[in-house]
């Protein structure tokens, strides 16, 4: 068995007997043993792309720091708006240094710290233990503000902040200090985070990750218009004016335009399912999800963002 292939067991095996005996860990992480998601798939983010792919160096030739007299920052943040591709950045930081990924789902496991009054000591001992047994890892803490997370129906102040705080800090720590293991924060609140996550010897090095509209935006329709077409085999775009289309509202994120594309696709769906003659998407197909998205986004009071996916 290939070298690569066994590391990438061994860090299921490792991570499935730790998730198993740890359940606020299972409930909030995952790990994916062998990454496959490249930078060329994230549409723009350049500036974004060009700081991940210098701490990569930390992991693929940890040397030209030495080089440069300098040293690999311990930890990275990545800041921005929700679902502007934090979580995929992070993800192919993984792919281009052959680590496994590791995401926390860190709103969940606070939540969960909160409620069951977990043994937080025990819990952080065992990461430890199995952070220095297992191969190289990308360890990506999603979403550090946890109180304001849209998917704790945020903001929470009833939450235990401190104990929470010294909590994750911990866990961070102690990730940061097993070595060959990359570190990666992200929050869509960056106002309100708390400076202690990014302080030196910790997420100390600050990316933003804003996508430039609407150029980034379309390079992102674009790549998912072209895998929608590979998936099923044959074209399913004509003549569209992205360029126009993102134009039409200034609302959403870059995950809300990917949902947005893929409702025009499970409309037509529906069309043929219900044997109606579905032609392809055109520009004016993607015009009236504009118009729906806009006017439920009115509705809600809210932008929340989709999946950058």
């Amino acid at each position: 068995m290939a070298d690569k292939q066994i590391q990438i067991e061994r860090a299921q095996n490792l991570w499935s007997s730790f998730a198993r005996n740890v359940e606020l860990i299972a409930r909030a992480s995952q790990i994916t043993p062998d990454p496959q998601l490249n930078f060329d798939r994230i549409g723009g983010l350049s500036a974004a792309k060009d700081e991940i792919l210098t701490y990569a160096c930390a992991a693929t030739s940890p040397e030209v720091y030495s080089n440069w007299g300098t040293l690999p920052p311990s930890g990275i943040l990545l800041i921005g708006a929700p679902s502007t591709g934090k979580g995929l950045l992070a993800q192919a930081l993984a792919t281009q240094t052959e680590t496994s990924f590791l995401r926390v789902d860190v709103p969940r496991l606070a939540l969960d710290v909160a409620h069951t009054g977990g043994k937080v000591g025990e819990l952080i001992q065992q990461w430890s233990q199995t952070l220095d047994e297992m191969p190289r890892l990308t360890v990506f803490f999603d979403e550090l503000e946890f109180s304001q997370a849209h998917d704790l129906g945020g903001p929470r102040p009833d939450l235990p902040i401190g104990p929470i705080m010294d909590f994750l800090l911990e866990l961070i720590d102690r990730t940061i200090a097993c070595e060959g293991h990359l570190v990666v924060g992200s929050t869509g609140f960056p106002d309100t985070l708390r400076h202690a996550f990014a302080r030196p010897g910790r997420l100390e090095r600050i990316v933003e990750v804003t996508p430039t509209y609407p150029d980034d935006v379309i390079a992102a329709l674009e790549i998912h218009a072209a895998d929608a077409e590979s998936r099923a085999g044959r074209p399913l775009f004509e003549d569209v004016d992205w360029k126009h289309v993102v134009g039409l509202s200034s609302e959403g994120a870059t995950g809300d335009w990917v949902q947005l594309l893929h409702g025009v696709l499970r409309h037509k769906a529906r069309l043929e399912a219900s044997g109606e003659i579905a032609p392809p998407v055109v520009t004016a197909d993607l015009e009236g999800e504009v118009g729906r998205f806009s006017q439920a986004q009115r509705r809600l009071r809210v932008t929340r963002g989709g999946n950058y996916v």
